[in-house]
């Protein structure tokens, strides 16, 4: 069966790889999120954002900048105004991020359920009775 793209995520050398790591951190998906709404300051973004760090929001605009997912544009004011926005590719990413917020928060209560059982089976195969 021919596939529709010449790339293999399951390949360990394909380089789609890098762009599923990406899409797939939490914090790319927060960014894009916000983004969607409207062009965004790095200010705005961290408090919208909320526990992001300085360090890791600049990490990930970056890696979206590099990979054409956002523009960063620089206004000559005083001071310098730089806002953050998606390009057209960025926003092709939209529908699919928000389904998978989406999925997330009409899930987290199976989840977390999930997670409780597994906890209480793992603790009583430690604990001697």
């Amino acid at each position: 069966m021919e596939t529709l793209f010449p790339y293999d995520v399951y390949d360990p050398n394909c380089p789609a790889r890098q762009v599923l790591d990406l899409i797939a951190d939490k914090w790319t998906a927060l960014i894009i999120g916000q983004l969607e709404k409207k062009p965004q300051r790095f200010v705005a973004l961290q408090r919208q954002i909320g526990d992001i760090s300085q360090k890791m929001l600049t990490q990930t605009l970056r890696r979206l900048e590099r990979d054409g997912l956002v523009l960063r544009t620089v206004y000559a004011e005083v001071p310098p105004r730089v806002e953050y926005e998606l390009t057209p590719l960025g926003k092709t990413l939209c529908k699919q991020l928000a389904a998978l917020c989406d999925w997330s928060e009409a899930n987290i209560e199976a989840i977390v359920t999930a997670q409780q059982c597994y906890d209480a089976r793992s603790e009583q195969a430690i604990s001697p009775n």
